[in-house]
């Protein structure tokens, strides 16, 4: 599946994108929603995944706004890995509550670590109750990517990528390999991770793989 990453400030735009998309992300630290509108985004049809990184709102601010995507609806949760025990906590027990599944991630935007640092990362992951792990590292190689591709040899659950220019095979590799989705933009101007690949050409590629 092909998970649309969203970032638009229209609650109308978000709807039609849902609506087209087998899968979309919400970027709720990209937008500025208010209780009412991610009430409207989250309780309508589709797979919604609720991501609100940390940066423009306070952590306080974050969690009322996941756990309100969470009560309306959402499929899935995003918490990083590097989020307070408290944090990571209170929004899973949320999501456990109202059927939402729960995707712990970690990003690592200088560089890919070793193998070894890579799984401990998943392992922990699965043991702090995500029900998908995610692995989001700048790839400054190909060996880079193919170190994140390695990951996928004994393990299920688990969407991992590169990011920036190296990492791109990575995004396409991973629905090859058993990722339930690889996350795509809308357009180039709209990417929400470096490296995004856009919705159309992903299709046109995995088209082209199946010929």
């Amino acid at each position: 599946m092909l998970c649309v990453s969203i970032s638009e400030p229209s609650v109308n735009k978000i709807l039609n994108l849902i609506n087209k998309s087998e899968i979309a992300e919400v970027r709720l630290d990209l937008m500025d929603l208010s209780d009412r509108d991610i009430e409207k985004v989250f309780s309508g049809e589709g797979k919604i995944i609720a991501t609100c990184r940390a940066g423009k709102f306070s952590d306080e601010e974050r969690k009322i706004k996941l756990k309100k995507a969470i009560e309306s609806g959402a499929s899935y949760v995003d918490i990083e890995m590097d989020a307070p025990d408290a944090f990571k906590t209170e929004l899973v027990s949320s999501a456990r509550k109202h059927n939402c599944k729960v995707i712990l991630s970690y990003h690592n935007f200088i560089g890919t670590p070793p193998t070894d640092e890579l799984n401990k990362m998943v392992d922990a992951s699965f043991a702090q109750g995500a029900d998908i792990a995610k692995v989001a590292c700048l790839a400054n190689s190909e060996s880079d990517s193919l170190r994140i591709l390695s990951l996928y040899a004994n393990r299920k659950n688990l969407v991992a990528l590169g990011m920036g220019a190296h990492g791109r095979i990575t995004r396409v590799a991973s629905l090859r390999m058993g990722a339930p989705f690889s996350y795509v933009s809308i357009s180039p101007a709209k990417e929400t991770a470096p490296g995004q690949i856009t919705s159309k050409q992903m299709t046109k590629v995995l088209k082209g793989l199946t010929k």
